[in-house]
């Protein structure tokens, strides 16, 4: 408990945290005006996603729209969160800090494990802000639009607990890749650019050659971390698409391999 609250206090007497939590807010409110129009398209249409035995077309359910609202900003969220994590290590680094640090504590992972904990606190705070705000103003919209806020609906708070493990599971990856890359500026960076154009990339090499393999193929998105965070909050199972629960597994297995990863290394290189 005493390196945890250690790495809390070095984050709150930074002004990391408040910088990256303004960063963070900017987006959550560019990525709400987003939703909103897709809200008022989706509802005005009033449709459903199911698929039509007519003709095979998915129709859009509205607890599907709620769940989508109520995880508003996940996607920028996730990248904030993995990056202040992966600073959380990285600022050792910068300010020289790392050889104090594990000389007041020889074994190294308890500093890397109290980093962990200190980094998926943090995430939780994010998503659960987050949460709040989306509770609020995605019930006002729907609202707007005549359509019910939900609360009553499992799949939607499936949905927004998921998301929970979500941003704690990234921050986890964030430490994971602090201790990889250690230069602050490096690890910003180049997770930046692996967060954002893995994402697109994978989005456009699935959809336009997914399915010349078979139907199994775009199954196989469930791989890439970034579109498994968003099958955990993707509202109700798609047909044929993966169980959300696929992603959850999926995404504990790269938080796990990144934790052991990240011990490993710091406990076998050197310290100057």
């Amino acid at each position: 408990m005493r390196l945890i609250r250690a790495e809390l206090l070095k984050l709150r007497t930074t002004s990391t945290w408040w910088i990256f939590a303004l960063v963070f807010l900017a987006l959550w409110a560019l990525t709400l005006a987003v939703n909103w129009f897709a809200t008022s398209v989706g509802l005005d249409a009033g449709s459903s996603i199911e698929v039509d035995p007519a003709t095979g077309d998915f129709v859009l359910h509205e607890s599907d729209i709620a769940a989508n609202l109520y995880t508003n900003g996940q996607f920028f969220g996730l990248l904030v969160v993995m990056l202040l994590a992966a600073i959380v290590v990285t600022s050792e680094y910068f300010q020289q800090t790392a050889t104090t640090a594990f000389l007041q504590t020889p074994r190294r992972e308890l500093v890397v494990g109290a980093k962990l904990v200190a980094a998926v606190l943090v995430g939780l705070a994010f998503w659960l802000v987050s949460t709040l705000l989306n509770l609020v103003l995605g019930a006002l919209i729907l609202a707007a639009y005549d359509s019910g806020p939900f609360f009553g609906s499992g799949a939607v708070w499936e949905a927004i607990l998921l998301n929970a493990l979500a941003y704690a599971l990234w921050a986890v990856f964030g430490v994971g890749a602090g201790v990889l890359i250690r230069s602050q500026i490096g690890a910003t960076v180049t997770l930046s650019v692996v967060y954002v154009l893995g994402y697109l990339g994978s989005n456009t090499f699935f959809l336009l050659i997914g399915d010349s393999f078979g139907e199994w193929f775009p199954k196989l998105q469930v791989l890439i971390p970034p579109l498994a965070s968003q099958l955990l909050v993707s509202g109700a199972s798609l047909p044929g698409s993966p169980p959300r629960w696929l992603g959850a597994v999926i995404l504990v297995l790269y938080a796990v391999l990144a934790g052991a990863v990240g011990t490993v290394i710091t406990r076998k290189r050197d310290i100057t």
